[in-house]
């Protein structure tokens, strides 16, 4: 599902450019969420909340309070895969987007075509980034994990927490299929409830590690396996 959030100050504005996202994710038979917001500091608030809650942020670049290039600059320090894209009346800030990575740029009110080019390109860039996030879902919300970020996973019966430092994300699901899901050998099981990012690891002690100011159990059956993944990933 791709989560959209639209910040402008003009609500006729926003109501605008949300009936053409509409029709061309209609077109394209792709599922979606949408988001408005009416300043600069309302997004950002939401998105401290809300973080890997939107994949593709659309911002007024002239707005009261925050302007929409400052807004981005914070959005981007914050999140590095988020895509960016400037709405705006005026041609003259045409080139300030790639300070902040911006994809594109559109004139008010932006045309089908353009609009059209620039779901494209975020929907590609969106799948390229895949493997250096990890999404997951609960109910209707869509969460996109960088995947640096992860502590670890933790079970428990039928729920996953994803753990990191600002956050847990928690989802239905297995850890069994989590960790297929991965794929990635930095990414280390070390007991039945507990699958660990070795980089984020602070101390292996005996049949504990230490890790985001938690310490977590190595069992028995893992122990082995563990400890020579756990080395490895340490060493590269």
């Amino acid at each position: 599902m791709l989560q959209i959030a639209i910040c402008d100050d003009v609500q006729d504005a926003r109501t605008a450019l949300r009936s053409a996202l509409e029709r061309l994710l209609a077109e394209r038979s792709v599922s979606y969420r949408c988001f408005e917001f009416s300043s600069g500091d309302g997004l950002i608030k939401w998105m401290e909340k809300h973080k890997g809650e939107a994949d593709l942020v659309f911002l007024d670049i002239e707005m009261d309070g925050i302007d929409g290039m400052e807004t981005a600059r914070r959005l981007r320090a914050a999140d590095d895969g988020l895509q960016l894209v400037f709405v705006t009346g005026y041609s003259d800030y045409v080139y300030d987007g790639y300070s902040v990575g911006a994809i594109g740029y559109l004139l008010k009110p932006p045309k089908p075509g353009q609009l059209d080019d620039i779901l494209s390109r975020a929907l590609a860039a969106l799948y390229r980034n895949a493997d250096q996030a990890f999404l997951c879902r609960n109910g209707d919300v869509s969460y996109r994990v960088p995947r640096k970020d992860i502590l670890y996973f933790a079970s428990e019966k039928r729920l996953i927490h994803c753990v990191t430092a600002a956050k847990t994300y928690t989802f239905y699901g297995r850890l069994d299929d989590v960790e297929k899901t991965l794929s990635d050998e930095t990414f280390v099981r070390i007991h039945q409830r507990y699958l660990i990012h070795a980089p984020a690891v602070a101390r292996v002690d005996g049949s504990e590690v230490l890790i985001g100011g938690r310490v977590l159990p190595i069992s028995r059956s893992y122990y082995a396996t563990a400890l020579t993944a756990l080395t490895r990933a340490m060493l590269k």
